[in-house]
């Protein structure tokens, strides 16, 4: 049994039916987790791709620089 890396409940993830790369995720938190590893099983959260585009955007504004 594997512990979500994110809410620590336990994901019932059965190694012999999951493969590398392949999409997992937490029925509590809802977080998406990528295998890395089967064995040992290793996730690694996916990134929301939307979301971290615009937090760049955010951080980008934050320099004052509008001229």
């Amino acid at each position: 049994m594997v512990q979500c890396p994110e809410c620590e409940s336990d994901l019932d993830i059965d190694v012999e039916e999951v493969d590398e790369g392949e999409i997992v995720s937490c029925p509590e938190c809802g977080t998406d987790f990528e295998v890395i590893t089967t064995n040992p099983l290793e996730l690694n959260r996916v990134a929301d791709e939307e979301g971290e585009e615009d937090e760049e955007k955010e951080e980008e504004g934050e320099d004052g620089d509008y001229s």
